[in-house]
């Protein structure tokens, strides 16, 4: 994994691609504008809309931020900053998802994609992570995860990288962020 020290931030994207919808993801540190690729992870943007339109992200947090630094023991390391719904509105929270693997989405794992965390294949419900750098490691066929299946990319910022960059930097111990970073509000624009 290479940290980006040094490195000119990559520019911000000026539109979403064709129909797809925006999202804003309003936080404590500021606001993060995405596009959810309805076209080509269908399942996937279709998964995370309903947390939105049901408001479910509301109150949640951004609780978890891997780096260079805080993953030790992995051989594949990667940056990426964790987000989800409150874990007190599980009762809310839908059935998992299918996974829809890069391999037939045509999705990458690039600077500022966000993607559905999982525990296995099949397992993918409210959790979401944004990328900081490239991460073809969490692409199908990646290293990251033993079952090289990858995770389901479903969207890119088009605004905030520098606030998904104030997350990742933000006072933590170990992989956890303390305290998270709270998220106001996530709606469609």
């Amino acid at each position: 994994m290479v940290m980006m020290i040094g490195c000119a931030p990559p520019k911000e994207d000026a539109a979403a691609p064709g129909t797809n919808p925006a999202v804003v993801i309003k936080t404590v540190l500021g606001d993060i504008r995405i596009s959810i690729d309805e076209d080509r992870a269908p399942v996937t943007a279709a998964n995370f809309l309903r947390y939105v339109d049901e408001a479910i992200y509301d109150g949640g947090s951004f609780f978890r931020t891997v780096h260079a630094s805080n993953q030790p023991r992995d051989s594949i390391r990667i940056a990426v900053v964790q987000g989800g719904a409150r874990s007190d509105s599980s009762s809310r929270f839908f059935e998992p998802i299918l996974l829809e693997r890069t391999s037939k989405t045509g999705l990458k794992h690039l600077d500022g994609t966000i993607s559905m965390a999982r525990e296995g294949p099949d397992t993918a419900t409210h959790s979401f992570f944004f990328c900081i750098g490239d991460q073809p490691e969490l692409d199908f066929g990646g290293k990251r995860n033993p079952d090289g299946q990858g995770f389901a990319a479903f969207g890119h910022v088009l605004k905030g990288r520098d606030v998904i960059r104030a997350i990742q930097m933000s006072p933590h111990e170990a992989q956890r962020l303390q305290p998270p970073i709270q998220i106001l509000s996530v709606r469609r624009e």
